[in-house]
């Protein structure tokens, strides 16, 4: 694998949480739709699985909460997730200003 393709993947798919929280800064959303969500907006679609692994884990940590809706779950991210979300931005423009 070349360089810039690990770069891509430890960006995207190794770091889903943070494209998890985007979508769900614009709209909550049921795990089952976040796949082709993130196809569609970021242009790489990650397992069917995989978002449910990583809500659960966005759940413990706060930083998004579900709620039952029409016997489904959807998520919404919490004042927790967005500032975390602030904090990745921030990572990401200092990195990018050092290139």
């Amino acid at each position: 694998m070349q360089p810039i393709e690990r770069l891509k993947k430890l960006n995207t798919k190794e770091n889903l949480w943070i494209y998890i929280l985007m979508l769900l800064k614009k709209e909550p959303a049921y795990a089952w739709e976040l796949p082709s969500l993130i196809e569609k907006e970021f242009g790489f679609r990650p397992g069917n699985i995989t978002p449910y692994r990583v809500l659960y884990r966005l759940e413990a940590e706060n930083l998004v909460k579900s709620k039952l809706k029409d016997r489904r779950r959807t998520y919404d991210i919490t004042d927790k997730g967005l500032k975390q979300l602030e904090s990745v931005k921030s990572f990401y423009k200092e990195i990018i200003g050092k290139l």
